[in-house]
């Protein structure tokens, strides 16, 4: 069995974490290195990715979150924000930011850039901020199989009022909503859902071969 499926049985959503454990700084840039490094349609990463270590607004945000414990008692909470009616000001950050890297003009990408932009802009803004959204779950799977191999405990989250998360971190302001949310740490050796068996489907339950 290779080392990433061994990871990947070791791992669970942990619902009890260890408050006095904390991640060591240079775990932590290795999960943020693992974030940047995430896939996204078309390169754009249309999303910022904030990392709550404020207690008193950790509190704040465990009320927005049904009291879930891991919100607070976890190394770190971790907030996955899509930028909302992405358009043409991120499609030419991005090309600026291809121009720098590859040492290419703006110019010489000008086809491309503007097919990118037609595709895009033309769709209506809800179904932008649904695809921008999107984009997020792409870099929360890095960041589960990072620190799997670290052997950091993730939990992600959906259970949590996006409009409450919105208003206690002024995002709305910022053009971002709270898409998911993740608390990385160790796990207690009191949460006893660690030893449960893991529960998935049979390869012929879930794999179809056309």
């Amino acid at each position: 069995m290779s080392t990433f499926i061994k990871n990947q049985n070791w791992r669970y959503a942990t619902k009890k974490f260890d408050a006095t454990k904390k991640i060591a700084t240079e775990d932590l840039n290795t999960l943020k290195e693992a974030i940047r490094l995430s896939t996204s349609s078309y390169g754009l990463q249309p999303y910022k990715v904030l990392i709550v270590e404020n207690p008193e607004l950790r509190s704040q945000l465990q009320q927005a979150a049904w009291g879930q414990s891991q919100v607070v008692d976890a190394s770190h909470l971790i907030i996955f924000a899509n930028e909302t009616n992405f358009g043409e000001e991120g499609i030419n950050n991005y090309f600026q930011n291809v121009s720098e890297t590859r040492e290419v003009s703006v110019e010489s990408m000008k086809a491309y850039m503007d097919f990118m932009k037609s595709a895009i802009t033309s769709l209506p803004e809800e179904a932008r901020n649904i695809w921008t959204a999107k984009q997020t779950y792409l870099a929360l799977g890095n960041l589960l199989n990072a620190a799997a191999e670290l052997k950091i405990d993730v939990t992600p989250m959906e259970g949590f009022a996006p409009d409450k998360v919105n208003e206690i971190l002024g995002l709305e302001a910022l053009g971002l909503n709270a898409s998911v949310m993740a608390t990385i740490g160790y796990r207690h050796e009191e949460d006893a859902t660690q030893h449960y068996k893991k529960v998935r489907k049979s390869n012929n339950e879930l794999f179809l071969t056309l």
